[in-house]
């Protein structure tokens, strides 16, 4: 007999895990044999604990008193007035530890703990992700190790010492890429080592189910509070905007509005230098399906099925793939995905920090440029912008890097 599949809008609305693990063609489990069962069990305990009073009202305490939510739906008047529309940022970066990452990383900490983990590990490219997993594994009271690519470190040295002062083991990856990519394998290396005492911490909705589920279910909140603070400020926007590497702002904030058929959901994905040839981490826009991190998704890979170079200068869009519940969305219609430069992005940034006084991070300004480039065709409009995390981290990449854009 045939598993079934989601394969429609409504049965992404439904929201619990697909069957199978499936968002139509994409997802799956492609695991070693030895990762098959502790994923099974976890997708069992996740959707146990994510139905019980007594772990919701615990996630919605840290989520409350450690996080911070919620975050607040600002007005942007004059970045709103400059682009011609009514213009409102939720503000991820005002969680604790500076973006959306916590969200999942407490969630799934609080769920770690409950299946009686030894340790946790944890991948990271901008170093939100790790340093949100550093937070949450001292607040659970587990050790932690991050893998992070040596390039990112470089980029990103300010996360690096966070996540030490954290009490986190950070574990440098000098293999392959040096960037998320590589880190995600090592932290993969790392789980199937000691499967059974590791818990591993993924921080977007990427790899193997049930974790793309798992991940976006964290992550809904996003949506959840933005929806029900800008139909308190007027009404239902016209359109949500989110950048995409893996994608799980961008599924948080979409779950907000995926059944208000008239909010247009789309999704910025880095499109790197712009030039002809040029790498880029445009896998919706540009991928073919493949199998990477254990999940069957768009990827940027060669006629061999190879993985070709990448680059954004925002660290957490620089990775090959996407999440699958992202190329359903594509597929259906549902959303829609663009693509913005490194210039562009910059530009947002620079706009924004200046008009509003908010210096958002480079994963966030790529969203603000869409966001822009939406306005230009929609004068008017209601715009609701994913601001996924501060800019702080990317002071050293905007001082050093920025000219050579």
């Amino acid at each position: 007999m045939t598993t079934p599949i989601a394969t429609s809008l409504r049965d992404l609305i439904e929201g619990g895990p697909p069957p199978a693990g499936r968002f139509g063609p994409y997802g799956g489990r492609y695991v070693p044999e030895t990762l098959m069962e502790i994923l099974i069990e976890l997708e069992r305990r996740s959707v146990e604990l994510l139905a019980d009073e007594g772990f919701l009202a615990e996630l919605a305490g840290e989520l409350r008193d450690f996080v911070g939510r919620p975050t607040p739906l600002t007005a942007a008047g004059s970045l709103g007035e400059a682009w011609g529309v009514a213009l409102f940022l939720k503000r991820e970066d005002l969680c604790h530890t500076g973006a959306h990452k916590i969200n999942n990383a407490v969630g799934q900490a609080l769920i770690a703990r409950r299946l009686g983990a030894k340790r946790i590990v944890a991948e990271t490219g901008a170093g939100q992700h790790g340093v949100a997993t550093a937070a949450a594994a001292a607040r659970v009271g587990l050790p932690c190790t991050i893998f992070m690519g040596a390039v990112d470190a470089r980029r990103q040295a300010p996360n690096l010492e966070r996540m030490r002062l954290l009490g986190a083991e950070v574990r440098l990856v000098e293999a392959g890429d040096q960037t998320l990519r590589a880190a995600i394998d090592e932290a993969f290396r790392a789980w199937v080592a000691d499967p059974v005492g590791t818990y591993y911490l993924l921080g977007s909705v990427v790899g193997p189910h049930p974790y793309p589920w798992l991940v976006r279910r964290l992550q809904t909140v996003i949506g959840e509070e933005a929806r029900e603070q800008v139909v308190r400020a007027g009404g239902l926007p016209d359109v949500a905007v989110a950048c995409v590497g893996g994608g799980s702002n961008s599924i948080g904030l979409f779950r907000g509005f995926l059944a208000d058929e008239g909010v247009e959901l789309l999704g910025i994905e880095a499109g790197g230098r712009g030039g002809e040839g040029d790498p880029h981490s445009a896998s919706l826009a540009r991928g073919t399906t493949g199998v990477l991190h254990g999940a069957m998704t768009p990827l940027l890979q060669d006629a061999h099925g190879q993985i070709v170079e990448t680059h954004s200068i925002a660290p957490g869009l620089d990775y090959p793939g996407v999440g699958p519940e992202h190329a359903l969305l594509r597929d259906l219609g549902r959303a829609r995905y663009e693509s913005v430069t490194d210039r562009e992005a910059l530009e947002a940034l620079r706009e924004c920090s200046a008009a509003e006084g908010i210096l958002p991070a480079l994963e966030s300004a790529h969203a603000l440029a869409g966001a822009k480039r939406w306005a230009g065709r929609n004068r008017g409009g209601r715009v609701v912008v994913g601001l996924s995390g501060r800019g702080d981290k990317d002071l050293a990449v905007l001082a050093d890097g920025a000219h050579h854009v």
